[in-house]
């Protein structure tokens, strides 16, 4: 039976992190937005993920900034003081996220199914979503869409930019063909080879592409990013930490191709149809690819995970990991310039 047959007079969205599967949330969100327009929504996130967020029409945005340690919830629990909603949809199976829930005053608090609620995130919900039918953590974010009263669980995305974000990214592809590589996940083990990032960068050169190095101005990036300059000839542009979060997400609207192994932007061409080419050896991309364009993955999972545990993928846990540092290496240059060919050939 659903939560809600009428409208509810206002929800809370708890997710914070990470940039990929608060992009997942937002198709959720907008889900229940298109069916009760008139209901409230207020979304308690990241810092970082507050940018992605602010540029949603008619959503109330917290912010809870992890860095200042307990603060952070003192000041939380302050701004929501007036705050008492109908549901809480606890999207978020973390520790931190279960005690940031205990801030938030709602009759309804909802979490993931007991497979999916790891560090006991079951106790501190009093309402769970239905087992989703499908291993994609999108799918099961929509499950709480569903679990309320949600019919139309459609998934697309509804992104309003700024219009000087969008004027930065025109400047920067100035009306050229252009291939983005996003190389850095925020864990380094997901990266791949700097011989085969500057491998796909030299194909997209040689087919009249320009390239564009983007990420945030982290140590790894910025050397990761020098490095495939420099094995381009100085061809490929480096825009490492030259945009903020908005106006990459404006950037890959405009571009052709993005290459990225398991990280945000991914997500985020995703939700702004831009063709992607995700690189995944250590996660299912089942689960955590990019949602729409899973044709477009380039992976090597499913032959990692199975020499490693001796088992297929359907007789493992849902979050089965490959464990192994080397794991991305194993993803060949050939197969990575072959699907920058076949996206090529779907978009003529």
């Amino acid at each position: 039976m659903p939560l809600f047959t009428s409208a509810p007079k206002s929800i809370c969205i708890l997710r914070l992190s990470a940039i990929g599967d608060v992009c997942h949330a937002v198709a959720c969100v907008q889900a229940i937005q298109r069916q009760w327009p008139e209901t409230k929504i207020t979304w308690v996130t990241g810092k970082l993920e507050a940018q992605l967020l602010q540029n949603l029409a008619n959503i109330e945005v917290i912010s809870f900034d992890k860095k200042l340690g307990w603060k952070a919830y003192f000041q939380l629990r302050k701004q929501l003081k007036n705050h008492r909603f109908d549901a809480l949809l606890h999207m978020q199976a973390a520790l931190r996220s279960s005690l940031v829930s205990l801030m938030i005053k709602a009759k309804i608090k909802l979490g993931f199914d007991k497979a999916r609620a790891k560090d006991s995130q079951w106790l501190f919900t009093n309402k769970k979503i239905d087992t989703a039918k499908s291993s994609h953590v999108l799918d099961g974010f929509m499950a709480f869409a569903e679990k309320l009263g949600v019919q139309d669980l459609t998934v697309k995305w509804e992104l309003q930019l700024p219009p000087e974000s969008k004027q930065k990214a025109a400047h920067l592809i100035n009306n050229k063909p252009t291939f983005i590589i996003s190389p850095a996940a925020s864990k380094a083990y997901k990266n791949w080879t700097v011989e085969g990032y500057s491998a796909a960068a030299n194909h997209a050169l040689k087919q009249g592409y320009q390239v564009l190095i983007c990420g945030a101005p982290t140590a790894l990036e910025k050397t990761l990013a020098e490095q495939i300059v420099n094995n381009t000839q100085q061809q490929a542009k480096n825009l490492i930490g030259q945009t903020t979060l908005i106006e990459l997400v404006a950037l890959i609207r405009q571009a052709d191709i993005l290459l990225a192994p398991d990280t945000g932007p991914t997500h985020m061409a995703t939700m702004v149809n831009t063709p992607v080419i995700g690189l995944y050896a250590h996660h299912n991309p089942k689960r955590t690819g990019p949602y729409t364009q899973l044709n477009h993955v380039v992976s090597v999972y499913e032959e990692l995970i199975t020499r490693q545990t001796g088992k297929t993928i359907s007789e493992l846990p849902w979050r089965a990991r490959v464990k192994d540092a080397d794991a991305m290496q194993l993803i060949s240059i050939e197969s990575v310039t072959r699907m920058f060919d076949q996206i090529i050939t779907e978009q003529e």
